[in-house]
Order: structure tokens, then sequence, then C-alpha cells
């Protein structure tokens, strides 16, 4: 089992940046694919973006490409997504999770984190 905590959110205007990290305690955490999905309100979780947990392999929903990056840390035992050019509807709750497989799809990962609210206002 491993606890993840994320950090960073907060209130952003249109076209700002943040940076969202995932800290990991427990197992060792750079045995794991981390992912990070969101929940607006009023919708399902959707997968975000997902990392290897080497690092070398990367993906991330269609919306946020080119605007959005996944990196790790091992050595930290820290995940990061740095948000750019913030859009309204990227408001959400965004969690991380940690699982054995690289997925996007959520049932895949066993560990969530509490989420971390992100607002993005026009």
């Amino acid at each position: 089992q491993v606890q993840l905590v994320e950090s960073g959110g907060g209130l952003v205007q249109a076209g700002g940046s943040l940076r969202l990290s995932c800290a990991a305690s427990g197992r060792t955490s750079s045995r794991y694919n981390m992912g990070w999905f969101r929940q607006a309100p009023g919708k399902e979780r959707e997968f975000v973006a997902q990392i290897s947990e080497n690092g070398i392999l990367t993906g991330y929903k269609d919306s946020v490409k080119g605007r959005f990056a996944i990196s790790r840390d091992n050595s930290k035992n820290t995940v990061y997504l740095q948000m750019n050019s913030l859009k309204p509807e990227d408001t959400a709750v965004y969690y991380c999770a940690a699982g054995s497989t690289y997925s996007s799809k959520d049932y895949e990962y066993d560990n969530w984190g509490q989420g971390t609210q992100v607002t993005v206002s026009s």
C-alpha cells in the first residue's frame, strides 16, 4: 500500500499555470505507474495524464496535450503535473493515483490521494 498526498491546487485565471505535486509514502512508490485524474462537479472522474514507473512513457487526455506535462522524481517519491494555459473547463478536483499497470483506466489504480481543487476563472 502507498499513501498519496496531492498539493498545489488553487484559484487561477484563464491562461495561467499551476503545478500539482503528489507525494508518496509507504511502499516504494517508484515501483508504481502513476496517473492524474480529475472530477468536475456533476461529472464522472476522467483521466488526465499517466507516467510509467521509470518515467519514460507518458500519456495524456487529448484536450490537455501540449498544455499539461507529467513528470516524476523517484528520488523524492513525487509526481508532478505542470498545467499551463489553463481553461475554465479544467476546473475540477485533481487526484493522483498509483497502480501496477500503465493505464488510463481508473480501475487499474489501487491507491488514490484525497484530491486537490483547481479552479480556473474566466
